[in-house]
């Protein structure tokens, strides 16, 4: 019973450090404004109609929500309209842009990443990790890649027990 046999997590002693870009997920309900609905047959902005519907609409329902602003319709729409409605929305809203809802997930990790001290990963070995219950979009690899490869001694992608290389320093 001496020889016990003492198994040793080389995932845990390889010094290298995982970043999950799931735990950058920003909170707060995502909605499509779709401007189609506001022009004069689905073609024109008026806009003593739009200032109107500014005026009148309540700005309040996008409290801390996420806004891609958009045009689904075939029409030309100005861009002083858009800055219109960011305007009307600002007060309330998390944060808005402009494009659909895939590039705001994409704006909202990249905000997020902007924060991440990465001089903490200087020297270090860095792995991304692949997969995650969230939909992580690929700006946020190619983000997370662009900040890291200048610092980092290593970086990989997916799981410690089975990833990809990306990057290795020439020391």
């Amino acid at each position: 019973m001496d020889d016990i046999l003492e198994i040793e997590n080389k995932v845990n002693s390889s010094g290298i450090i995982t970043l999950n870009l799931e735990d950058y997920y920003q909170h707060g309900e995502r909605i499509l404004f779709d401007m189609k609905p506001l022009l004069f047959r689905e073609m024109i902005l008026r806009e003593k109609d739009f200032r109107e519907y500014i005026k009148q609409h309540d700005w309040t329902k996008y409290q801390d929500k996420n806004i891609a602003f958009t045009c689904s319709a075939d029409a030309i729409v100005p861009t002083w309209a858009y800055m219109l409605l960011a305007k009307a929305v600002q007060p309330f809203a998390n944060r808005f842009i402009f494009g659909d809802l895939s590039a705001l997930e994409s704006t909202l990790y990249l905000d997020a990443l902007s924060k991440i001290n990465i001089e903490e990963l200087r020297d270090k070995r860095v792995i991304v990790k692949g997969c995650s219950e969230k939909n992580v979009p690929v700006s946020a690899f190619v983000e997370i890649a662009n900040k890291l490869l200048p610092i980092v001694k290593s970086l990989m992608y997916g799981e410690a027990c089975s990833n990809v290389p990306i990057y290795k320093r020439k020391d």
